[in-house]
């Protein structure tokens, strides 16, 4: 999960001050990032009814 915090980026005080953008620009961008999300998201809604 490391791996992953890591891969995205924060923004101090953007668009205004206060504020902390989270940029997943960098994370989709890591083949490797992107496809452990992925699978993050699959093992925690595996259970859920989606449609």
């Amino acid at each position: 999960m490391e791996y992953l915090k890591k891969k995205i980026r924060t923004i101090p005080d953007f668009p205004k001050p206060g504020i902390l953008f989270r940029d997943i620009t960098t994370l989709l961008a890591d083949p490797k990032a992107f496809n452990s999300v992925i699978d993050l998201f699959v093992e925690h809604y595996q259970e859920e009814q989606i449609d």
